[in-house]
C-alpha cells in the first residue's frame, strides 16, 4: 500500500485512474479545518457487501516517479447500493473542478434546508395569528380608521357610533345650505327639501369588519373615508330645485329692436340659461353626505343656451330698415280716390314686430291688428269695419251671436304694403284699395263649433283680498276664450305677463316652502279651478303640477299651481266640438265654466291618503320677513277619473292621478337676540374693583404662577378648624 499522499489516485467511473490529485492550498493560521472530503483509494469502505460489479483489482501501472510501485485498489460500491446518495458526477475529485464535492457525511446540508422551510412557516404562522386574534378583538365594532363625513367612528359600537353622528353630524346635515348658480345665491332648508341623515344605514354601511389581511393591515396607518347615508323625498327636493330655478332659469335672448314710444334702441344679447336639475340635486346630496361646511356655498350646474340672433344682425336692421321708418309719417291714399289718411310715426312704431330667425337673421313686419288698434276709427273713412261672431251666455243656454263683414281698408293687406316703404326717404305714400272686409270669425265657423251646452263647472272660494283681486283680473283676461278641436289652451301664454303693469299686486305665495309675497300671488286658485272644470268635462290634461303641500281649501289630488315663465297649467280639447271659457268673479268666490258638446258623465274618486309623512320643525329669527307656519302632514293619494258615456251609461275608461304631498315645514318665529346697550355694562366683565377669578382679593397674596394649592395642616381634615379660628357657640 501505497503511503506517500501524493500516491493517492482516483477511479474515474469509466474504469480509467486519475492522475495525482493536487493538494489543497494552504490553510491560514487560525483558520478551522474543514473536513477532508477526499476518499482515500484503498481506505475501508463502509459497505457490507460489494456491488456485483465493482472491479476489485487493479493491474500496476508504472508510475512517472523514479520509483515503480504497484498499486492495490479495494472495491469502489457503485451509487446504487450506497446509502449515501446518487453517485457523484463524472471528473469529480479529479481536480478538474467537474463539479461541487459531496456532502459531508451526517447530514450536514439538511440542516439549512429545514431552516429555510421553517423560518418562512413560522412567519406565516405568526400572521395568521395575528389576523385571528385582530379579527376577534375587533368584534361587531366599526373597523379601526373608518371616518363618515369627517366624523371618526373606528372602534366604536353600533350604538356609540349611531350616538357620534347624532350629535357631530346631524346637526351640519340639518343646517341651512348657501346654494349658488351662477350669480343666483339663496339658501336652502335640508328638512323642507327632504334631506336628512339616516343614522342607521349610515352605520350598517361602515360596521362590518373587513376580512381581507392586506385591508386590515393598511387600516393600521391610515384612515377609511366614507360618506353618509341620507334620507331623500323625491317630491319635496323636486319642489324646492323647482322654486330655485324660477330665480336661475331665463330663456336666451336675441338681439333685437325695442321702441319706446317712437325711439328705437338695440337690444343686446343675452345667453339662456337652465338649471341642471339633476345635478343640483347630485351636488346637494353630495355636500350634505360628505358633511361639508354649511357655510361654503354649493355650486349648482346650470346649461346654457346661446342666442339665435347676435348684436351685429340687430343693428344692421335698427340702421337700415327702423330708424328710417320712424323718420316720418306715411300717407294712406284710398282707391278710388279720397282723402288720405296719415299714419303716425307712433302707429307705425306701435305696429312694428322683430321677430328672430332659426338663422341668424332679424325679421320686422307690421301686425295688422296692432296698427288698427293704433289707427282706431281713423281708417273707418274708408267704410266700414267688421264684427267677428261671438258666443253669449244668458242663464243655462249659450247662443251665436252672428258676424258683420264690413267694407274699407283690409288691416292686413296695408301691413303688408306698408313693410317695403319703411325704408324710403320722405314723403312716402301707399294706395289702399277699398272693398269688403270680411269678419275674422264668421256666424257659420262659430255654429260648426258644436258649442250647445254646458259641460263643466267648478267653483272655489278665498278669503284673502289681495289674492281676489288677481283673481279677478286673470279670470277677466280668460273670459271668452275659445279653445278649437284638437288645440292646447296654456294658461302662461294666453294671459301673457302677469306683473303690476297689468294689473296684479302683491299678495302671499310659496316660496321654498315658505310664505311670502310675489305680484300676482292667487293665480293658483284660479288654475285650481279650471284644472276641476277640465277633469269633469273629461277633457285631455297636457301638464299640471300640484302644490309640493297640501292646501286644505282645493281637494287632495285635484289641484294645480303656476308660475309665470316657469310651471304651466295645459290642457287639450280632444274632442270633436270647440269648447268655449266662462269665468265668474265675485267676492270671496271663482267659478270656471266650460260651454260645448257633452259626452261624459265624470265621477271623481278619491283614495285613502297614505305613507304620511310629519313636518319638520324649523326656527327662524324674525326679521320682519318671517311667516310662521303651522305645518302640514305630507301624503300619496290617487284620484281616479271615470268616464261614462253619457247617452248609454256605460262605463268607458278609468284615469289614474297619482299625486305625492310633502309635508309642510312648521315655522316658528323666534325674537332676534337683545343688542346690548354701549352704555350698560357687559354683566360677562367684572365691575371695576372687584377681583376677577385669578385675581388675588385685596390684601391677599398674589399666587405663584404653577405653584400647587397650599396643603392642610398634616393631620388634619380639609376645612378643619385651625387653633386661630373661633369656636361658633350653639
Amino acid at each position: 500500500m501505497p503511503t506517500d499522499p501524493s500516491d493517492t489516485v482516483r477511479l474515474r467511473p469509466d474504469g480509467t485512474i486519475g492522475g495525482n490529485r493536487p493538494g489543497p492550498p494552504p490553510v491560514p493560521a487560525g483558520t478551522p479545518a474543514a473536513p477532508d472530503e477526499s476518499q482515500v483509494i484503498g481506505a475501508p469502505v463502509p459497505v457490507t457487501e460489494p456491488a456485483a460489479d465493482a472491479t476489485s483489482a487493479i493491474p500496476p501501472v508504472p508510475d512517472a516517479a523514479p520509483h515503480d510501485t504497484t498499486q492495490h485498489l479495494t472495491p469502489v460500491p457503485d451509487g446504487s447500493d450506497s446509502p449515501g446518495g446518487p453517485p457523484s458526477a463524472p471528473g469529480d475529485g479529479d481536480g478538474s473542478g467537474g463539479g461541487p464535492p459531496p456532502a459531508p457525511a451526517g447530514g450536514g446540508g439538511s440542516w439549512w434546508r429545514r431552516r429555510a422551510v421553517l423560518v418562512p412557516a413560522a412567519a406565516v404562522l405568526a400572521l395568521a395569528a395575528g389576523y385571528g386574534v385582530d379579527l376577534l378583538t375587533s368584534g361587531d365594532h366599526v373597523p379601526r380608521g373608518t371616518v363618515v363625513a369627517g366624523v371618526e367612528l373606528g372602534g366604536l359600537s353600533p350604538a356609540a357610533a349611531a350616538a357620534r353622528l347624532e350629535s357631530d353630524l346631524a346637526p351640519r346635515v340639518a343646517a341651512d345650505r348657501a346654494v349658488q348658480a351662477t350669480d343666483v345665491q339663496a339658501s336652502l332648508h335640508p328638512a323642507s327639501a327632504g334631506l336628512a341623515l339616516d343614522v342607521p344605514a349610515t352605520v350598517d354601511a361602515v360596521d362590518d369588519q373587513p376580512l381581507n389581511p392586506w385591508t386590515r393591515l393598511t387600516s393600521l396607518f391610515g384612515d377609511r373615508e366614507s360618506d353618509a347615508v341620507l334620507t331623500s323625498d323625491e317630491p319635496a327636493l323636486t319642489a324646492q330645485l323647482d322654486q330655485l330655478a324660477t330665480t336661475v332659469d331665463r330663456a336666451p335672448v336675441d338681439a333685437s329692436i325695442e321702441i319706446d314710444g317712437t325711439t328705437p334702441r338695440l337690444v343686446e344679447p343675452a345667453d339662456g340659461r337652465t338649471l341642471d336639475r339633476a345635478g343640483a340635486a347630485r351636488a346637494l346630496t353630495t355636500a350634505l353626505s360628505s358633511g361639508a361646511d354649511p357655510a361654503t356655498p354649493v355650486e349648482l350646474p346650470v346649461d346654457v343656451t346661446a342666442p339665435r340672433v347676435a348684436a351685429a344682425e340687430a343693428q344692421h336692421v335698427l340702421d337700415g330698415v327702423v330708424t328710417p321708418g320712424l323718420a316720418a309719417p306715411v300717407s294712406v291714399v284710398g282707391s278710388p280716390a279720397g282723402s288720405p289718411v296719415e299714419l303716425p310715426v307712433s302707429a307705425i312704431a306701435a305696429s312694428l314686430t322683430f321677430t328672430p330667425a332659426d338663422d341668424g337673421t332679424l325679421g320686422v313686419a307690421v301686425d295688422p291688428v296692432a296698427l288698427q288698434t293704433a289707427m282706431g276709427e281713423d281708417l273707418s273713412v274708408f267704410g266700414s269695419p267688421a264684427r267677428d261672431a261671438r258666443f253669449e251666455v244668458s242663464g243655462d243656454t249659450v247662443s251665436v251671436v252672428p258676424s258683420v263683414d264690413g267694407e274699407g281698408i283690409d288691416p292686413a293687406g296695408l301691413a303688408a304694403q306698408l313693410v317695403p316703404v319703411l325704408d324710403d326717404p320722405a314723403p312716402r305714400s301707399v294706395t289702399a284699395t277699398l272693398g269688403p272686409v270680411p269678419a275674422g270669425f264668421t256666424t257659420e265657423q262659430a255654429q260648426a263649433l258644436g258649442i250647445e251646452e254646458k259641460v263643466s263647472d267648478f267653483t272655489t272660494r278665498f278669503t284673502n283680498a289681495a289674492s281676489g283681486t288677481n283673481i279677478r283680473v286673470v279670470a277677466e283676461e280668460v273670459d271668452g276664450a275659445l279653445v278649437r278641436p284638437g288645440e292646447t289652451f296654456s294658461l302662461n301664454e294666453y294671459t301673457g305677463p302677469r306683473g303690476t303693469a297689468q294689473g296684479y299686486v302683491p299678495a302671499a305665495v310659496i316660496s321654498g316652502g315658505e310664505l311670502s309675497q310675489a305680484v300676482g300671488g292667487g293665480i293658483s286658485q284660479f288654475a285650481t279651478t279650471m284644472f276641476n272644470a277640465v277633469f269633469f268635462a273629461g277633457l285631455e290634461d297636457v301638464h299640471h303640477k300640484p302644490h309640493s303641500f297640501y292646501i286644505s281649501r282645493y281637494p287632495a289630488g285635484r289641484e294645480a299651481t303656476v308660475y309665470e315663465g316657469q310651471i304651466d297649467l295645459q290642457w287639450r280639447n280632444d274632442t270633436e266640438t270647440g269648447i268655449y271659457v266662462q269665468t265668474e268673479w265675485v267676492p270671496g268666490a271663482l267659478t270656471v265654466s266650460f260651454w260645448g258638446t257633452k259626452y261624459y258623465e265624470i265621477e271623481s274618486v278619491s283614495g285613502e291618503r297614505r305613507n304620511a309623512r310629519e313636518p319638520a320643525v324649523q326656527e327662524k329669527v324674525d326679521d320682519g320677513n318671517c311667516t310662521p307656519q303651522s305645518g302640514s302632514t305630507g301624503f300619496d293619494i290617487t284620484v281616479t277619473r271615470v268616464f261614462t258615456d253619457v247617452a248609454s251609461g256605460a262605463e268607458l275608461r278609468r284615469e289614474d292621478f297619482d299625486t305625492h304631498y310633502a309635508a309642510e315645514a312648521v315655522i316658528r318665529c323666534v325674537p332676534p337676540p337683545p343688542v346690548l346697550d354701549p352704555a350698560q355694562p357687559d354683566p360677562a366683565q367684572p365691575t371695576p374693583g372687584q377681583p376677577t377669578p385669578d385675581q388675588p382679593a385685596p390684601g391677599q397674596p398674589p399666587a405663584t404662577p404653577g405653584a400647587p394649592a397650599s396643603p392642610a395642616p398634616a393631620g388634619r381634615r380639609p376645612g378643619h378648624r385651625t387653633a386661630g379660628t373661633p369656636r361658633r357657640r350653639r
